[in-house]
């Protein structure tokens, strides 16, 4: 069994080898998307034919088909790394995001969304190739949420597309593992971390889907060995990393990537590694689950504003839990109330 810290616990201590004079607490980089939310039964997520609670890429037929199936729902601008980005603005830090729209109308709603949440977004849109693209998310009335993503024109994000100034003046660049798939993307990834590293910044990485790790296993522990700092994951994610069906083999396995790790376990909270310090973390409370789309990724987002504070790993657990219980509560992976009044409950004295 995974023992507490009992101990006073770490924080993980920005780089900060470079200039201190910040643009960004967090600049992240993902795929940008169009999320469109629907309630369905478990019936129509088997007649679909995907895995219920995984991401399943699909291409631009299957999205219209599937679109046209889907009953009454919301859309709003989304993507794992986008939905965390704006959770870190939600909180009060300063936040820029890096992902790919086509000039349509879909690419134009998707820039206005999220600079009205305070994010900055400066990328241009693609003129050319793929619309916009967007992912369809089935939740069962158990509220987990099946992924159906139409990456469009996303997959074009390229190193030439990388603000390497954005990032180099931000404390922490967070990288989405979603955009893992296209190679181009992943070169991109690794020019950013580069990029943040040589200016002194922490590289934090989510590692988004356990199917997303099975398909690249082998550049992800290199991603985490040799260009990261911090990662997310949940459980099934960080055990599929390690191909063990065993959550503490899997925490044991973390431990020697010289990586701090925050990995989420639904209503278990979630358990932060960093060195030798093993520290559990509750989940916060939920009285109404409703829609467990973007849970993680407002987890990320406590933890990131916390770490670029200087908070301590446990307090940025707890904002992490107390962050992920508000977007649970309500349809959509985008808070609904107040984060920064939220954040004070665990950050008062």
């Amino acid at each position: 069994m995974i023992e507490p810290v009992t101990s006073d616990q770490p924080a993980l201590y920005l780089q900060l080898n470079g200039s201190s004079d910040f643009v960004n607490d967090v600049c992240g980089i993902g795929n940008a998307l169009v999320d469109v939310l629907s309630q369905e039964s478990d019936e129509f997520v088997q007649a679909a034919g995907v895995p219920k609670g995984s991401m399943t890429l699909i291409d631009e037929e299957r999205a219209t088909a599937l679109y046209a199936q889907m009953g009454a729902g919301i859309e709003i601008s989304g993507g794992s790394a986008a939905n965390t980005i704006v959770g870190v603005a939600a909180l009060g830090a300063t936040a820029q995001y890096i992902g790919k729209v086509r000039d349509d109308q879909l690419g134009a709603v998707f820039a206005h969304d999220i600079r009205a949440t305070g994010v900055t977004y400066q990328i241009d849109s693609a003129a050319t190739g793929p619309s916009t693209g967007c992912c369809l998310i089935l939740i069962t009335p158990d509220a987990q949420r099946t992924m159906n993503t139409f990456l469009g024109a996303s997959v074009y994000l390229s190193p030439e597309d990388i603000d390497l100034v954005a990032i180099a003046a931000s404390k922490i660049l967070y990288l989405e593992g979603y955009l893992f798939d296209p190679p181009e993307a992943q070169e991109a990834f690794r020019a950013a971390a580069a990029c943040a590293h040589d200016a002194g910044r922490l590289v934090a990485v989510t590692l988004s889907d356990s199917f997303c790790v099975e398909r690249h296993r082998e550049a992800f522990v290199d991603l985490l060995q040799n260009h990261s700092d911090l990662v997310f994951a949940n459980e099934a994610e960080i055990c599929s990393l390690f191909q063990t069906d065993s959550f503490d083999e899997a925490i044991a396995q973390v431990k020697q990537l010289n990586v701090t790790a925050a990995v989420t376990r639904s209503e278990k909270g979630s358990v932060v590694v960093h060195q030798d310090h093993v520290l559990e973390v509750a989940a916060a409370p939920v009285d109404d689950l409703v829609d467990t789309t973007g849970a993680g990724d407002l987890y990320a987002a406590g933890f990131l504003y916390g770490v670029s504070q200087g908070l301590d790993l446990a307090t940025c657990g707890a904002l992490g839990s107390v962050a992920a219980a508000e977007v649970i509560s309500h349809l959509g992976a985008r808070p609904v109330a107040n984060l920064s009044e939220l954040a004070k409950t665990v950050l008062a004295p």
